[in-house]
């Protein structure tokens, strides 16, 4: 089979890609993914995030491991990953958070031209659907729908306002003027219709409207890519294998990788573009060396500390919380409202470890549940939980192969708390969140402090951010954006060194945004979109957008 334009993967990226690209009819476009459709009532239903967690059934999920940590104790991290289409955004919380402008500024001046906040401002908006309508800061027409919470609980609002008693102030936007603060998060979720309250992953929003009604779009799932066909330096297609054959899927312009932070790096180096060291490592015959494949990984490591609660109402373990959910299936189903629409992560703050500083280092999200060791020990009755996140990490990690089988997970190694400054910020930060978790709004709620209720000193808490931090689930950087030896892509995504061979996922971030990766990826493919098939339906809404920030 032949087309314009082959896509590897059908996430954040992915979807948002094929969707737009196929809008010019006169190309023709193939979405390749692994997975399934993503239209399951675990991906709708925002509560269905639940089954994605550490120990929980591998649906819609690769359900990775990175290998043994020491900064963890030796502990193997978990690192969830959407298959299906819509990839991470149809399993993870929904929360739509862009980042600072100033982590798009640092892109730019290091050598990611174009990338600035001012840049990248207008395809965030030309994307966004927001519930809150049109503003210098949010779009009202994109796909993507983003919603105010639809019941978020008392108990979330109780913590924003020990935030405040804590001297952090309010923050009804985090998206907005200001990042610092204190609030509720935005979610990508539907809001108004009869999906009102349903999850809009990347999929719903961009791809499942059209999938049947374009003839120049085709949508394979099911479909492994096994590597990226290449003559010579020019990128040709990709080789894939679909119901047990192999079959060969033609590019006469370009084929663009999606996978994320894991796969794409992986298929580069199974195609024999990468690290030469690490390609001979598994006899892949090298095509083109570039070795900084696969390095440069990022991610947020962070750490929870949890509350018992006498409060009811909340998701737990054990009857009470099985009949909460329970009742709230039909109200989901009729309002979109209750228990099933809750992203768990309802609140959450961005801080300052030291008030001099340009913008906040460190992240918290309120949980409405218990969570212990990242949902790895499970506990009965009700809580209440919050995580809190390094924002813009030192430590480096990377992404290898295993072996030279496309079906094998790549061997993942984030090299988390390896930095001594990343332990003492995250230490920091863990502090101020359990201030706020003892401040007097959140009294009435409060029961007992889960696993670290004796724990006084530095070191105690050390050791047991040790004994269970682990990631936020937020990996980039393996294929980056930039001008050095290490870089993967240039500031337009083309693989340095390969013609008609792009990379349009979080892996190309050159370095980790101050918060949440979903929103930001979906940027990244709405740029990459206009780059490849010229402005054909650039909106009035993109060049209003772009008139607010010349």
């Amino acid at each position: 089979m032949e087309f314009d334009y082959v896509i590897v993967g059908g996430g954040s990226g992915g979807a948002t890609l094929a969707a737009r690209l196929s809008e010019d009819p006169a190309v023709q476009v193939c979405l390749i993914e692994a997975g399934g459709d993503g239209r399951g009532v675990l991906v709708r239903a925002p509560a269905g995030a639940a089954a994605m967690l550490s120990g929980r059934p591998r649906i819609n999920n690769y359900a990775y491991h990175t290998v043994p940590q020491p900064g963890l104790n030796g502990r193997r991290g978990y690192q969830p990953r959407g298959r299906c289409l819509g990839g991470s955004s149809a399993i993870n919380a929904m929360l739509y958070v862009r980042g600072h402008p100033g982590d798009y500024d640092d892109w730019d001046r290091a050598g990611c031209a174009g990338w600035s906040f001012d840049d990248v401002l207008p395809w965030f908006k030309h994307a966004e659907g927001n519930q809150r309508g049109e503003s210098a800061m949010h779009g009202a027409h994109g796909p993507l729908q983003v919603a105010d919470q639809q019941s978020p609980r008392e108990i979330t609002e109780a913590f924003v306002r020990a935030a405040m008693e804590c001297g952090i102030p309010r923050n009804d936007d985090f998206n907005g003027s200001v990042q610092e603060g204190a609030g509720l998060y935005q979610v990508t979720q539907f809001h108004g219709g009869d999906r009102n309250g349903e999850r809009c992953s990347a999929a719903a929003a961009y791809l499942h409207p059209v999938v049947g009604t374009r003839p120049n779009l085709t949508v394979l799932t099911g479909t492994q890519a096994q590597r990226v066909l290449l003559d010579g330096r020019r990128a040709t297609g990709v080789e894939v294998r679909r119901g047990g054959n192999i079959d060969t899927l033609s590019a006469r312009r370009e084929v663009v990788l999606c996978g994320g932070a894991f796969n794409s790096p992986q298929l580069l180096m199974l195609s024999g573009i990468g690290d030469p060291q690490e390609l001979q490592r598994h006899g892949i015959a090298v095509r083109h060396a570039l070795p900084g494949v696969g390095r440069n990984l990022q991610d947020h490591v962070d750490f929870i500390l949890s509350y018992r609660t006498k409060a009811k109402g909340l998701p737990g373990l054990g009857p009470a919380g099985l009949f909460n959910f329970v009742k709230a299936i039909p109200q989901w189903r009729h309002t979109g409202k209750g228990l099933i629409s809750t992203p768990f992560a309802e609140g959450g703050a961005f801080i300052k470890s030291s008030p001099e500083l340009r913008r906040p280092d460190l992240q918290l999200h309120f949980v409405i549940s218990l969570v212990d060791d990242h949902a790895r020990k499970l506990h009965g009755g009700f809580g209440f939980s919050c995580h809190a996140c390094v924002l813009r990490p030192n430590g480096r990690g990377d992404v290898r192969l295993h072996d030279a089988d496309p079906a094998s997970a790549p061997r993942i190694d984030p090299r988390f708390l390896s930095d001594a400054q990343d332990v003492a910020l995250l230490l920091q930060g863990v502090k101020k969140m359990r201030e706020i978790l003892r401040a007097p709004a959140l009294a009435p709620y409060r029961h007992s402090e889960l696993y670290t209720a004796n724990v006084q000193t530095d070191e105690e808490l050390e050791r047991h951010i040790r004994a269970r931090a682990d990631t936020i689930y937020h990996p980039v950087g393996t294929c980056k954006m930039g001008t050095d030896a290490m870089a993967v892509v240039d500031a337009k995504l083309r693989v340095h060194g390969i013609a008609n061979l792009r990379v349009v996922d979080a892996s190309v971030m050159p370095t980790l945004i101050g918060g949440n990766t979903n929103a930001p990826t979906i940027m990244i493919a709405e740029r990459a979109a206009d780059w490849m098939r010229g402005p054909i339906t650039f909106d009035r809404a993109v060049q209003d957008a772009r008139s607010l920030v010349a």
